[in-house]
């Protein structure tokens, strides 16, 4: 098949029978139900199979992952459920293949999970997802990604702040307020992490907060390992914490408290948190601003780019500033 994939706003060529003809290449007939699920990076469809269950077909955003990248991260999916984990991994064809092409897009098949979102609240759910986490951590530490970056201040924090001012995308009233407090933002940043030296960083999930799981029969559900990447431990605990400071505590603790079951956790990265907090503030601006060509995200983040977008981005910055000088949590 010929590629004509429109480099500029590379899904315009990603027609509903496109899907359903690539799902077909692969020996799965479709019965021309389609229906798209929410994604923005990736594009994800249910498409329903005949005589069949549905099936997901994700379909990789293009020239943002290598091939040597997405087949790291399916590798690590199927090495933790060869482990008996709760993950989704894509499925294998009978060759074994897990990733395939049609007309210029990278695309993978996934069973299809139900389930609902987790109950952030309930210690023992989250007592429950420590331990898994602690089981997928002693799977994970075992190596390294070497086709998928390790978390950095450099790549979240300094590169993004670079690439939005560059650009201009903050309005220019704002743009010196932004330039001046996201640079002391990052020095304080980098001094807590110097605090560090010995970060043990290794596959982890990335993205782990409460929309990546997905419980059903009193199991969580680890999917969507897009965003999987080297890290320490905590990058995966603190996006399940929630609340004032004393909840925020308590979840932490139940966290730790079942993790520890399978893998020891390095007290020393909860000093962490709140630099990881400001990282991703920071790079989920830039992220929204590197998609801005896709029509997809004016569409579905129309209060992206506004004056008052930028004037609250600050306000949160200001108010990450303050809260680094907090003490970090204590388990209890």
């Amino acid at each position: 098949m010929i590629n004509t994939l429109d480099h500029a706003h590379p899904y315009n060529d990603l027609k509903p029978e496109t899907v359903i003809d690539a799902v077909e290449s692969l020996g799965i007939m479709s019965d021309a139900r389609i229906f798209p699920l929410n994604s923005y990076e990736n594009r994800v469809y249910q498409v329903g199979v005949e005589e069949g269950t549905p099936i997901i077909a994700k379909f990789y955003r293009p020239h943002r992952w290598s091939e040597d990248a997405i087949l790291e991260e399916h590798q690590y999916t199927w090495e933790l459920f060869d482990q008996e984990l709760p993950v989704v991994p894509p499925v294998k064809d009978e060759n074994g293949t897990t990733l395939h092409q049609y007309n210029g897009f990278h695309f993978s098949i996934f069973k299809r999970q139900g389930g609902h979102a987790p109950e952030l609240d309930n210690l023992d759910s989250l007592f429950l997802m420590g331990r898994y986490l602690g089981r997928m951590h002693a799977v994970g530490a075992k190596e390294q990604f070497k086709h998928r970056p390790t978390i950095t201040v450099d790549e979240w924090a300094i590169a993004s702040r670079a690439f939005l001012l560059e650009n201009d995308f903050i309005p220019k009233d704002l743009k010196m307020a932004y330039d001046t407090l996201s640079q002391d933002l990052i020095n304080k940043v980098q001094t807590i992490w110097q605090q560090c030296p010995d970060l043990n960083n290794f596959r982890i999930h990335g993205d782990c907060h409460g929309g990546n799981v997905l419980w059903r029969n009193d199991l969580p559900h680890f999917v969507d390992f897009d965003d999987c990447r080297n890290g320490p431990a905590i990058q995966d605990i603190w996006l399940l914490l929630s609340g004032d400071r004393q909840q925020r505590t308590g979840q932490l603790s139940e966290i730790v408290d079942g993790y520890n079951e399978f893998y020891k956790f390095d007290t020393s990265q909860i000093k962490l948190i709140e630099p990881l907090r400001t990282l991703r503030i920071m790079n989920y601006s830039a992220w929204l601003a590197k998609r801005w060509t896709d029509p997809a995200f004016p569409h579905h983040f129309p209060w992206f780019n506004t004056e008052r977008y930028w004037a609250e981005h600050i306000l949160e910055l200001r108010e990450q500033f303050a809260i680094l000088d907090e003490e970090p949590l204590k388990l209890y």
